[in-house]
């Protein structure tokens, strides 16, 4: 994978972009300075990498925008070492975040061919220690429970139970929930069992949050 100086550049004016829409946290601006982003988008459209936006990255999945991606992980406090699941792993970028900050992370995709191409992406670059399962994400990952932190990067229309489940006390899910085209983002932190205390961040926009998995129809061998 190339990164040249040109790329790094570009890295540099996105992290001040990111400063001056208020993210303050210097550990996150240098994660996302140091991670090649343009590695998560077809060539083709490179150009597209540094600028503030979502991008579309197929199987009806976006590359989150670089604010929402430093925003939820502010959310999240992470500290190192925490056990994070992320669910819906997409490009494996805020997966890469979040591993970049020092956190054991556990992520799940319900797309099959996005499983599979991210998969190898992440060991390309090098991030092999992110866990990745293909998997229905409403049902979270019991077996690797409980967690510190919990982040969905889809719109949710109610917070499944099974997530607040599978959260330590005191720890933190962030999502985004809401019935319409955008949803508000969420921080609900588990004080003790059964009993949440949720704070609300204002209106984000992201991909619908599905049950199932979506196998690859097309029948290709990885």
């Amino acid at each position: 994978m190339i990164d040249t100086y040109r790329h790094k550049g570009l890295r540099k004016k996105l992290v001040e972009i990111l400063r001056q829409k208020g993210i303050r946290n210097e550990l996150i601006l240098e994660a996302i300075g140091k991670i090649p982003r343009h590695a998560f988008l077809d060539r083709a459209f490179e150009e597209w990498a540094y600028k503030d936006v979502p991008f579309p990255i197929g199987a009806d999945q976006t590359i989150s925008q670089p604010y929402t991606v430093a925003f939820q992980t502010w959310l999240l406090e992470i500290k190192e070492k925490d056990v994070v699941l992320e669910i819906g792993t997409g490009s494996g970028y805020q997966a890469c975040v979040l591993a970049e900050l020092g956190a054991k992370v556990y992520t799940i995709e319900r797309q099959e061919s996005l499983f599979h191409k991210t998969n190898k992406l992440l060991k390309k670059l090098g991030f092999s220690r992110v866990r990745t399962f293909l998997g229905d994400g409403t049902k979270g990952l019991p077996r690797f429970a409980p967690f510190d932190k919990i982040l969905v990067t889809a719109g949710a229309t109610e917070i499944p139970e099974s997530l607040l489940d599978q959260l330590k006390l005191g720890g933190y899910l962030v999502i985004p929930v809401g019935e319409g085209e955008d949803q508000e983002m969420l921080r609900v932190q588990k004080m003790k069992e059964h009993k949440y205390e949720t704070k609300r961040y204002g209106r984000f926009r992201f991909v619908p949050f599905l049950p199932g998995v979506q196998k690859d129809s097309k029948g290709n061998k990885h």
